[in-house]
């Protein structure tokens, strides 16, 4: 199971994009605070990418799981540095022995050390391109919109992902 954080909903939302997740293999599952945080509140905000994402969820793409205080969410929620959208992803990710979907360095750090597996948005896309499911340059069109959109890609990322895309090509 893919359990996502708000920045890659609300990124790949933003561009248009969400609906990559329906090639993922697995369910895709949003913790009930990141629901609250991002389409709840977005939707009375009038954010576009809030609608996006409820379309999604209409859709059956996504599925919003209950945030019930668990072992790992007692644990995480010990470490000062984590949000409490963080612990949300990651007891979720742990409790199913999914996948946490995320973009922040200091989450995923967090989320090794206690054995839960991440990824971020940008190897949804990647993955994408290299199955066949988006061309390359879709793909390419895709990162490049999240960052003008605002998605942080630090230069050293963003040229490995070129070169990967470029690889694919090849």
């Amino acid at each position: 199971m893919w359990v996502f954080d708000a920045t890659p909903l609300i990124y790949l939302a933003t561009v248009d994009r969400l609906r990559l997740v329906s090639t993922l293999e697995a369910q895709c599952l949003i913790p009930r605070q990141i629901y609250d945080d991002v389409v709840t509140a977005g939707i009375e905000a009038g954010d576009t990418d809030a609608r996006r994402i409820e379309q999604c969820l209409d859709d059956g793409l996504f599925n919003v799981v209950s945030g019930d205080e668990t072992p790992h969410a007692t644990r995480l929620r010990q470490n000062p540095q984590l949000s409490a959208a963080d612990v949300a992803v990651f007891a979720c990710a742990a409790d199913v022995d999914g996948i946490a979907v995320t973009d922040e360095a200091y989450g995923r750090i967090a989320a090794e050390i206690e054995g839960i597996e991440t990824r971020g948005t940008a190897y949804l896309v990647l993955r994408c391109a290299k199955h066949g499911e988006i061309t390359v340059a879709d793909a390419r069109e895709t990162i490049d919109s999240m960052i003008e959109a605002g998605w942080y890609c630090a230069p050293d990322l963003y040229t490995k992902l070129v070169r990967k895309l470029e690889s694919f090509d090849g």
